[in-house]
């Protein structure tokens, strides 16, 4: 087994494209991780319509295709996360995109523990007080949500000098 977290980006993506039945995506599957998760999303074909299907006959074909393949690969997926899970010590999830659609079946929920001062502890009350969030628990993980969706330049920079700084420390020596 490797060691939790040690695993590149690059040999996950590889093992699930070598692992992965060659007729369930259209495309190599999208494989992302961190220390706890491997999450692994691939497009399904999408399926035939007439050019005038109307929106809602577009969203029932879709999500149906999505749903049909959830159920249809359940068992060899699981064999699949189970695999994974031995040899990269990491639970693995799973999801689907078709068309403008997508779907995670899976995925972990981890709790987070933090410290948190009075002032934080105001910005948490107040959204469960507007009801915005059903606990305080639930409203840090709103405000986590906003800020990547909010500062997604400033978190890619970041995961770039991150990755570059992973580089230089496997360069280096080891014990």
């Amino acid at each position: 087994m490797t060691e939790k977290g040690t695993t590149s980006p690059d040999e996950l993506r590889g093992w699930f494209a070598g692992r992965l039945p060659g007729d369930w995506f259209t495309e190599a599957p999208d494989v992302q991780t961190d220390r706890d998760e491997i999450l692994v999303v691939g497009t399904l074909s999408e399926p035939e319509l007439p050019a005038d299907a109307s929106p809602e006959t577009r969203a029932a074909a879709l999500g149906s295709r999505i749903a049909g393949f959830r159920e249809d690969t359940r068992a060899q997926r699981m064999r699949i996360a189970d695999e994974a899970r031995h040899r990269f010590g990491r639970r693995v999830s799973w999801g689907a995109a078709c068309g403008d659609r997508r779907v995670l079946f899976t995925t972990v929920a981890l709790p987070a523990m933090t410290r948190l001062r009075m002032p934080e502890r105001r910005v948490l009350d107040t959204l469960v007080d507007a009801g915005v969030a059903r606990s305080r628990s639930h409203a840090l993980a709103w405000c986590v949500r906003l800020l990547a969706e909010r500062q997604d330049d400033w978190l890619k920079d970041l995961r770039t000098a991150l990755q570059q700084v992973q580089q230089v420390r496997s360069e280096g020596p080891h014990d």
